[in-house]
């Protein structure tokens, strides 16, 4: 299998300044998974535990003459440690920009190789940073895992259809600001966080322990997909009673999950988005956080990148 190409500047950018440090945040450790035409980065996909989380760009939008050959279908993934991947990627940056006065874009090659380690026997493979400067050229290794084999990548595809089902449901959230200040005043009461969507545009989250019961509601939003007028009845309740009347009118959904949780996909704002969606999957399988960027000077949706979340939800009784 072989898989060679050259960062862009667009590319280097969305990567060192926006993406790695927000993906860092999921967990260190995650699969890169490299198509023809996408480059995927996967965050626990194969097991059940912690968020998951999915961020493609499309080819272009990182790269220039970008080669990838394999038996699985020109497919090839493997497990990456993002700290070493983010500080391969600024070093070989710093480099580039200090010996040679042309672009990054025409001199940052990345590649799989494989390399016989220090006091090893083995050959193991690593991802290849080459910066060209003038007279010298500076190599960065990021050490990866075995690339996965035929049937996990099957796996790996597979779960990665299936997290892309979106919720029937979805409210704009257009500040995160104002969530993370919600997560950070009300991280210390309680480990548990309900979540309701309704399908009027409200997005309610509440904390209760057995001493307080706290929570914020975002009304009026913008609704995209599945959406319902509210009951003229409603407007004078409270919103708790009207989250209950919404669950059983079925234009509700609501779910329990970690606030732990909560708070980490709240991290992928270091990615910079424009405004994110908030729905619940069918069944109460999971949150899901859907975050849009838009092309740049424009309100249009840039097709070319993709983030979400899935938190998974807890059984009400285990609180």
């Amino acid at each position: 299998m072989k898989f060679k190409a050259f960062l862009t500047d667009n590319g280097v950018t969305l990567l060192e300044k926006r993406f790695l440090p927000a993906l860092d945040k999921m967990g260190r450790i995650c699969h890169l998974y490299l198509t023809k035409d996408y480059a995927i980065f996967l965050h626990n996909l194969l097991n059940g535990d912690g968020v998951q989380s999915i961020a493609q760009f499309r080819k272009e939008t990182l790269f220039d003459d970008y080669r990838i050959s394999s038996q699985n279908e020109d497919r090839i993934a493997f497990t990456v440690d993002l700290a070493l991947l983010q500080r391969a990627l600024r070093s070989s940056v710093s480099i580039s920009s200090t010996t040679t006065t042309t672009t990054v874009t025409d001199r940052l090659q990345i590649k799989l190789v494989k390399k016989l380690p220090p006091n090893s026997q083995q050959p193991m493979p690593f991802l290849s940073f080459e910066s060209k400067g003038y007279k010298s050229a500076v190599v960065q290794d990021v050490p990866i895992s075995k690339p996965l084999s035929r049937a996990d990548l099957l796996e790996l595809q597979t779960a990665l259809d299936m997290a892309q089902d979106l919720p029937q449901t979805l409210v704009q959230v257009p500040d995160l600001g104002q969530l993370q200040s919600f997560v950070d005043r009300l991280k210390h009461v309680g480990d548990l966080l309900n979540i309701s969507v309704a399908q009027y545009g409200d997005l309610h989250l509440q904390v209760s322990t057995t001493l307080i019961s706290l929570g914020q509601e975002f009304r009026k939003l913008r609704v995209l997909g599945v959406q319902a007028e509210e009951p003229p009845s409603y407007r004078n309740m409270s919103a708790q009673s009207r989250t209950e009347m919404a669950v059983q009118r079925g234009e509700a959904m609501s779910v329990q999950v970690s606030m732990k949780h909560f708070a980490k996909s709240l991290q992928c704002h270091l990615a910079k988005p424009d405004c994110s969606y908030y729905g619940i999957a069918q069944l109460g399988a999971c949150l899901t956080v859907i975050f849009q960027f838009f092309i740049p000077g424009t309100r249009h949706n840039d097709k070319s990148i993709s983030l979400h979340c899935r938190l998974p939800v807890l059984d009400p009784g285990s609180g």
